[in-house]
């Protein structure tokens, strides 16, 4: 497994976040990995589950940062799913 960081931010936050995952996370985890930074610290925790947008578009909570072909400091946003 390699370690990729990237550049993230949550929707609701004014900070830009470097963020360690891992090529075999999914989108669900990479949500989670910033949202520990974000939710409770600066953004309001809400019982609605998050997302991830990089590249243009909001990836399915399955795909893993691999598949997406997500690369060093590319830069993904975190919001909540309403």
């Amino acid at each position: 497994m390699a370690v990729v960081p990237l550049t993230a931010a949550h929707r609701e936050d004014f900070v830009v976040l470097l963020v360690p995952v891992e090529e075999t996370d999914t989108m669900a985890q990479v949500a989670e990995k910033v949202a520990v930074h974000t939710v409770g610290v600066r953004v309001a925790p809400r019982p609605v589950p998050l997302r991830v947008r990089c590249k243009g578009q909001v990836q399915p909570d399955h795909v893993t940062v691999a598949q997406v072909g997500l690369g060093p400091m590319d830069f993904v946003e975190v919001f909540y799913d309403e």
